[in-house]
């Protein structure tokens, strides 16, 4: 017998944004936030579809609960512990889509980007990670961490972006985790956006973008010039950030 409708073993497929004219140039995959759809990240999705017109995104479903209440992980994990295991195995599965994706549309590791809020955000970071050359970049909007990371991605640029008053996750536990990556010499910058709680707020966003337009890769980086300084901005959400035109469409 077929599952019903809302069964929570019945996964809706992604959605997908195509370039409307030329060849895709660039992967992001946007993963939402627990007990949420992708229609979470309809804002930031925007945006990225403007700054990148050439962009392949793909938003996926959480593969775990029912119509608009969707998860990344099975359950609730009763312990850090058990967290771990769960995001470690949820990671595991999206690398695995990632590449899928990647070969369908033509795109490499280096040309696509994982974004993700709150668990979504955690799922990302596991994947990108764990899996050498998953991707370029990960921007993890206000996510809570239930270890400190004991490797950093060698070919991946991590972006924490998270508010300065959110109570789900706090943002000393990003702190801790950018300290934590930096140390291991990871590419990692941190923003903090005051008045901000946990939500994709605008200026989140808007930051977002302004880092995957300027932000040159610590490995580019270092191979012309040397050491960088430590990458980390905190700001006022009710400030305008500038960046790069819109149109310039750098990612790497």
């Amino acid at each position: 017998m077929p599952n019903p409708p809302d069964s929570p073993d019945l996964r809706p497929d992604p959605l997908l944004i195509l370039p409307s004219d030329g060849a895709p140039a660039q992967l992001f995959v946007v993963l939402h936030g627990e007990s949420a759809e992708p229609g979470q990240m309809l804002e930031l999705v925007a945006a990225i579809r403007q700054a990148f017109p050439l962009a392949v995104i793909v938003q996926p479903y959480g593969p775990f609960g029912a119509q608009a209440d969707r998860r990344w992980i099975a359950e609730c994990a009763p312990d850090a512990q058990a967290y771990v295991g769960l995001i470690a195995d949820a990671g595991a599965a999206l690398a695995g889509e990632v590449a899928a994706w990647q070969k369908l549309h033509g795109l490499s590791g280096e040309q696509t980007a994982l974004v993700g809020f709150s668990e979504g955000a955690a799922v990302a970071l596991e994947a990108v990670c764990s899996v050498p050359g998953l991707a370029g970049r990960a921007l993890l909007f206000s996510t809570r961490f239930a270890t400190l990371p004991e490797t950093a991605p060698r070919t991946a640029t991590l972006h924490l972006l998270h508010g300065a008053e959110d109570r789900v996750a706090p943002a000393g536990q990003a702190r801790q985790v950018h300290a934590q990556l930096a140390e291991l010499q990871g590419d990692v910058t941190l923003d903090i956006a005051s008045n901000v709680g946990h939500e994709l707020h605008e200026a989140l966003i808007r930051q977002a973008i302004i880092r995957l337009q300027t932000c040159v890769p610590l490995r580019s980086w270092e191979s012309a010039q040397g050491e960088p300084s430590l990458r980390i901005d905190e700001y006022s959400a009710d400030d305008p950030q500038d960046g790069e035109d819109p149109g310039s469409g750098t990612l790497h």
